[in-house]
């Protein structure tokens, strides 16, 4: 095919030269009915370009192929056989691709350190995780993706599961051996899902961790919104070989998804696509080096350190790092993640996506340069002089890895829709969770619906809340109370 097109860009472009007037949705008419106020904020163009696809981009009968061309597109870009846009972000597409494997009470093979829309997923198909403990170091509190023995004994002792799931990268960008895992799987006939939601720029460059599909990853899930340059919701899901019916994961996707998908997602895609093919590489060279000179520059602050192999990659831990990720800790400075996010956002109008109890995370992505790097360095020499006159962080009472390992004992479907009630936190112990209590991010619940809560995880959520730990979820956002299943 040829990948200097871009279908859907091309269908909008053709849109506004025709002189098209619709009087079908959107309702604001391309931007005409938008209130002058909001069009001060976000601009005409942004409304221009929102065109629905049916009997907009396309025909009614959809005769162009505008999508489906442009995932064809995509899909021969990263050699996958199919690619599926979803303008729900990655969320939409986990849960898609696991309804795809999986069916009510059948098992799957799912991480514990999975993100939340993993365990909506299992809400709301009803499938029976089979959890696989991820990769814990303990000295560091960080999980990094199971490794391939583990992976061998649970199919061993669960020869019924459907499949497995596996997140990598993390948002710490640590990476799994996809390869080793993909091939115990299909050795028991069973398909491999990966959250790849970190890595739509991997497939891009040959420095950087190994790409799904290239590892025989039978699903990939990918966020190009947060590594690619796609507007937010943009996810691609990728499918290859014979493991996963196409027309049941296509089905499992119009289930879930929008009936009215919004083309600044489609477009922003198909660009993104384009680009990466005529210019990836020389991009992500660029950024390589870039990375790697910040790195090596914010290590010369005192105080910051920025975590690389050394503390990542191990037999037990990680099989490869995404250069990309700058896991910085500063701990020594004498405070915690989440005061330094909070202080480079107010004070030097710097802005993280992942903090945590002793570290922050800078992500590059090609669209940063050399400004963009001596800012943040800037940002983070101020943030040393003042670390001094910080408040002392309020302390996190951490598990160890057998802690946050809670029971199971019931389906997360049937304890989400059982019938639940609101009672103190100290009262909580030993009772079985009716809702999620999610750290984010990164987002991986540190409680599940179905699991017995125990002290050790209560006192280790709220202390995370009193330090300054986002826990969206919980009923109760105080966490003076947990919603539990009645007795």
């Amino acid at each position: 095919m040829d990948q200097n097109r871009a279908p859907v860009l091309e269908a909008l472009q053709a849109f506004r030269e025709r002189g098209y007037t619709p009087f079908n949705p959107p309702g604001h008419r391309q931007g005409r009915g938008v209130d002058p106020r909001v069009l001060d904020v976000l601009g005409e163009e942004v409304f221009a370009a929102d065109v629905i696809s049916v009997n907009g981009l396309d025909d009614r009968l959809n005769r162009q192929g505008v999508i489906e061309q442009a995932q064809r597109l995509m899909a021969e870009a990263v050699d996958a056989d199919q690619a599926f846009f979803s303008t729900c972000g990655s969320s939409l597409s986990v849960k898609s691709a696991i309804l795809s494997v999986a069916g009510p009470h059948e098992k799957l093979i799912v991480p514990r350190h999975a993100h939340k829309s993993v365990v909506s997923a299992l809400i709301l198909s009803g499938v029976r995780p089979v959890w696989i403990s991820p990769n814990w170091d303990a000295e560091r509190h960080l999980a990094h993706p199971p490794g391939a023995d583990r992976v061998r004994e649970l199919f061993e002792a669960e020869p019924e599961a459907k499949g497995m799931l596996l997140v990598t990268p993390t948002d710490y960008g640590t990476c799994g051996d996809i390869a080793a895992i993909a091939a115990v799987c299909h050795e028991f006939g069973k398909p491999l899902i990966v959250d790849e939601a970190w890595g739509a720029h991997l497939p891009f460059h040959g420095d950087l961790p190994p790409w799904g599909m290239d590892a025989d990853a039978d699903v990939v899930v990918t966020s190009v919104h947060k590594s690619g340059a796609a507007v937010e919701q943009s996810s691609v899901f990728h499918l290859q070989g014979d493991l996963v019916d196409p027309n049941v994961l296509k089905a499992r996707e119009d289930l879930l998804g929008t009936t009215s998908p919004t083309s600044l997602v489609y477009a922003t895609l198909d660009g993104w696509r384009r680009h990466m093919v005529q210019h990836g590489e020389e991009l992500l060279t660029a950024t390589l080096a870039l990375a790697h000179s910040t790195r090596a520059a914010i290590n010369d602050l005192p105080g910051l350190r920025v975590m690389g192999e050394a503390e990542f990659l191990g037999d037990d831990l990680a099989k490869s790092l995404d250069p990309l990720k700058l896991v910085i800790d500063v701990s020594e400075l004498g405070i915690s993640g989440y005061q330094a996010t909070d202080w480079l956002r107010e004070q030097q109008r710097v802005t993280l996506g992942l903090s945590d109890h002793r570290r922050i995370v800078a992500q590059f992505t090609h669209a940063d340069d050399h400004r963009t790097a001596a800012i943040l360095l800037d940002a983070l020499g101020a943030l040393v002089k003042a670390a001094d006159d910080l408040p002392a962080p309020p302390p996190v009472d951490l598990p160890s890895p057998r802690e946050l390992q809670l029971e199971t004992a019931m389906l997360p479907r049937d304890a989400f829709f059982a019938e639940a009630e609101q009672i103190a936190a100290d009262l909580a112990v030993g009772r079985i969770s009716a809702e999620m209590v999610t750290p984010y991010p990164p987002g991986a619940p540190a409680i599940l619906p179905g699991e017995v809560i125990t002290k050790e995880v209560v006192d280790y959520v709220r202390s995370g809340l009193n330090a300054g730990m986002e826990l969206p979820d919980p009923a109760d956002s105080e966490l003076k109370t947990f919603r539990v299943v009645a007795r």
